[in-house]
């Protein structure tokens, strides 16, 4: 999944949710299951995901809504094989981006 936002500092979880299509409480539920989202909080209590946090839940989103897997399985493939999966989804991650360029440059022949 091609994820757009602008480079930021800091996100809202409404622009997070919009860039991931979905609602806003399911990142906060994304928030509570996995420790490896820590957003910054001000002092409202408003959530600032940083592109670090846009990282991690991009790979959560990745093995919970595209391969399949339990909140479970997810958590554990990502104590177990976390530099793998790192490599390999940071490498898809750069595939589908040259794709969506390829696809623009094609469209606009």
């Amino acid at each position: 999944m091609h994820i757009d936002l602008p480079d930021k500092r800091y996100y809202s979880i409404g622009e997070v949710a919009e860039a991931f299509k979905v609602n806003t409480s399911l990142i906060r539920f994304w928030e509570k299951e996995f420790d490896v989202i820590k957003p910054k909080k001000n002092a409202k209590g408003n959530r600032k995901f940083t592109p670090e946090d846009i990282k991690n839940l991009s790979l959560i989103y990745h093995l919970v809504k595209e391969r399949g897997f339990t909140l479970e399985g997810a958590k554990t493939h990502l104590k177990e094989e976390k530099h793998k999966t790192l490599s390999n989804f940071d490498i898809i991650t750069k595939l589908e981006s040259v794709k969506s360029e390829l696809i623009n440059l094609k469209n606009q022949l």
